[in-house]
């Protein structure tokens, strides 16, 4: 019997040689690495598939991205990886996770206890509701040092105090002693960067961290993000929606769909020239592209039932070029830029495994790939 809250899953698909290859020392590893990853919650007369064979990974000092409009899986991936859903309330049908080397689906919910904060801690999309609305700041910020480290009070209040001034917070003892709802939005999302900081965790995951901030103070926590990052070697999980944000932020990016990644690559080069339909469609909908007066571009349709997922491409009922070999699944598959393959209908070539170091080359789940064609970069004139 599984101990509870540890959810029951296949055989992960890597073996006890993850970290070599040929009897040699591979690349370093990565810091959250997901396969296949398969994950539904069950409802009444049967399950929503939440995910659908996910596979993504954030290697040592990356800012990863992860788009897609609401409901493509970000949040359950984002939460799935430090195993914050609800115990009993999700299945994991297939594929694995790693922190850091370590199987997360098969550790203790008490080793989960120690990794979260120390090797990975999180931003969440809204910190009104993330942090305990009846204790001053002082007091969770020193709770979560002291659950790590061995300090006495007054020197998790030092810490804490100096965590608050790294994020350029005026005066931190008098952010200690408030409440959090006492401060403004762009203050209290700067508390929890300054928690989500106090561990110096290998990963970071942020949660839409500025959807409710103004544009001035959403700088200024990006900035502050990636300085830190960069400072401490923190490598980033950046899960959102808005792709201009991506542009200036992530060195590489996910783009999601219906539970499943349907291109990814380097920033530049997946939002300079997309090559997947539903890609294009989101940076057509960027207001910086419409006209003067003119309505802004839509993707037709909306987001497929998950209680009963396509059996074909997930894009298949929104997409300008399905037709019927869009009825089989693609793979996710490297595809060179001057690669088309429009039109043929032809089985893609299997995708090579995910390796363990940066890998340089795009992949799309397509049939029918778009041809390489400039869009401009994503909030280029924001």
């Amino acid at each position: 019997m599984s101990a509870p809250g540890r959810p029951k899953r296949e055989t992960p698909p890597w073996g006890d040689g993850a970290q070599r290859q040929g009897g040699a020392m591979s690349a370093p590893e990565p810091v959250l690495e997901i396969r296949d990853l398969s994950l539904e919650f069950p409802v009444f007369g049967g399950a929503v598939r939440a995910l659908g064979g996910v596979s993504l990974r954030v290697m040592p000092g990356e800012i990863v991205g992860v788009v897609g409009e609401s409901g493509s899986g970000k949040s359950v991936t984002a939460m799935a990886a430090l195993r914050l859903l609800p115990p009993g309330g999700y299945r994991v049908t297939g594929g694995g996770l790693r922190l850091c080397g370590e199987d997360v689906l098969a550790a203790s919910e008490a080793r989960m206890r120690q990794w979260r904060g120390r090797r990975a801690a999180m931003i969440f999309q809204e910190p009104m509701t993330a942090l305990n609305p009846t204790r001053r700041i002082g007091d969770q910020l020193t709770g979560v040092l002291r659950a790590h480290h061995r300090l006495g009070r007054r020197e998790a209040l030092e810490r804490a105090g100096a965590l608050l001034r790294d994020m350029m917070i005026p005066d931190p003892v008098r952010t200690l002693r408030a409440y959090p709802f006492e401060l403004s939005g762009g203050m209290r999302q700067r508390v929890m960067a300054a928690m989500a900081f106090s561990c110096d965790p290998a990963l970071l995951i942020a949660d839409e961290p500025t959807t409710a901030l103004d544009v001035t103070v959403q700088r200024q926590v990006l900035q502050l993000l990636r300085h830190r990052a960069r400072e401490r070697g923190t490598a980033i999980l950046f899960i959102t929606h808005d792709m201009a944000v991506v542009s200036q932020f992530c060195d590489w990016v996910y783009v999601m769909y219906a539970g499943t990644v349907v291109e990814q690559g380097p920033t530049g080069r997946v939002l300079d020239a997309p090559r997947h339909p539903y890609t294009r469609g989101l940076l057509d909908g960027l207001p910086e592209r419409a006209a003067p007066g003119a309505d802004l571009a839509a993707i037709p349709g909306r987001v497929p039932d998950m209680r009963r997922p396509p059996q074909g491409c997930v894009f298949f009922d929104r997409c300008a070029f399905a037709d019927e070999a869009c009825r089989r699944r693609p793979e996710l598959r490297s595809l060179a830029d001057g690669e088309s393959g429009a039109g043929t209908g032809a089985a893609p070539p299997s995708a090579p495994e995910i390796g363990l170091g940066i890998v340089s080359e795009r992949r799309v789940a397509c049939w029918h790939p778009l041809a390489v064609e400039p869009a401009g970069r994503a909030g280029e004139e924001a």
